[in-house]
């Protein structure tokens, strides 16, 4: 009985150690460098790949069965598809879902982003957990041709997220309006047709459905780029200011963020929300400080305690860096904290409606444990509106 000659690698991840996992490659072909992170999340693969946050990442998925579901316009989190690759245990099989209008590996090669399959990811986030976020370099040849010396080289000269400021590179480049609401049944998307609140929101990389979750609780939302100034904002005459999620190190994005929200909230009243960078952007400003963490938190099963109900919520995440809790100055409460670490998740200026969240409420990992923020959102434009 004859045997049959072992498939040549297409792929390959090289770390910084040295380390080298071969694979099968799909998606788009070439070579590209970035820090490597895993998520955990069993679902929603299409909306990681376009999450903002991740610029300057490639994402590893423990949940082996990534592309079943193929991909389709209405997932997208953003225009294209942010993440800088994607690592896998098995090779994307053919789609089963009536939602799918493309297969992943179709997509991933018409919007250029190499894959990789065929990976043992156990022990890749074993490697990950144990000595923190690497450096990697990402290679894609049909002809499995790889200059392993070369790859080793580029993941130690990548830079690194500390320092970087990724949100200049994600931001919208001017402004916008946003109307459309979160998706229903049977009609899907359909716009905010009578809005209660006008809502700035300040993009550092913002995903498509926060926008729809604000329209939803009522809100006309006017989207700015990252660098807008206090004066820009408040041009607009706004109910509340939102700040977005974003990739990169916050106190990079701070230079110009920072200041910015220290003069609404220094010279207004208003509502103030925000989200993952927003929240850590809103930390700073308030005179905390941020720290990088050893490997993140990227999934959609993280427990967060609400320290001020006792609730605990399932939440989805997706960080590097974190609020150091301990340098939170008087006035500020830390309001939740992850189950799993103990890190800070949520903060609050006392006696105003100022705060912020670690964590995704939009993504509807609970699935709706977290809906209630924009709710509070919304309320807390409302009490403002009401004669003193």
């Amino acid at each position: 009985m004859a045997l049959t000659a072992p498939t040549k690698p297409t792929a390959c991840l090289v770390l910084a150690n040295g380390t080298v996992f071969y694979g099968t490659g799909f998606g788009a072909t070439g070579q590209t460098v970035a820090e490597l992170c895993f998520n955990t999340a069993m679902t929603g693969y299409q909306e990681i790949m376009t999450d903002p946050s991740y610029a300057g990442q490639i994402v590893t998925f423990t949940f082996p069965h990534i592309g079943n579901v193929g991909v389709n316009p209405e997932d997208d989190e953003t225009g294209d598809p942010v993440a800088d690759g994607m690592v896998v245990k098995w090779d994307p099989t053919a789609p089963s879902n009536w939602r799918s209008a493309e297969n992943l590996t179709g997509w991933l090669e018409r919007r250029g982003r190499i894959a990789i399959g065929g990976i043992d990811t156990r022990r890749l986030t074993r490697v990950i957990r144990q000595q923190g976020a690497p450096h990697v370099a990402l290679a894609h040849d049909p002809e499995g041709k790889f200059d392993i010396e070369a790859m080793v080289a580029a993941a130690r000269g990548f830079c690194g997220l500390e320092g970087l400021d990724l949100a200049k590179t994600v931001t919208c480049a001017q402004s916008y309006r946003w109307d459309e609401m979160r998706w229903a049944w049977p009609e899907g998307y359909s716009p905010q047709k009578s809005p209660r609140y006008k809502v700035v929101a300040l993009d550092y990389g913002a995903k498509r459905n926060i926008l729809r979750c604000l329209a939803s609780t009522g809100c006309d939302v006017t989207v700015l780029p990252a660098t807008a100034t206090a004066d820009e904002v408040l041009a607009h005459e706004p109910d509340g200011v939102f700040l977005s999620n974003g990739p990169g190190d916050p106190a990079a994005t701070g230079v110009y963020a920072v200041p910015m929200i220290r003069a609404i909230l220094d010279k207004t009243d208003l509502p103030v929300f925000g989200i993952c960078l927003g929240h850590q952007m809103l930390a700073l400003a308030l005179g905390a400080k941020t720290v990088k963490m050893n490997h993140g938190h990227h999934g959609a099963n993280h427990p967060v305690k609400d320290l001020e109900t006792g609730k605990v919520e399932i939440t989805s995440m997706n960080h590097g860096f974190a609020v150091d809790a301990q340098t939170l100055p008087e006035g500020v409460v830390e309001t939740h904290r992850s189950l799993f670490d103990g890190s800070n998740c949520g903060i609050r200026m006392q006696g105003r409606p100022v705060w912020s969240v670690q964590y995704h409420p939009e993504a509807s990992p609970g699935p709706q444990d977290s809906f209630y923020l924009f709710e509070r959102f919304a309320e807390a434009m409302e009490a403002r509106k009401l004669p003193a």
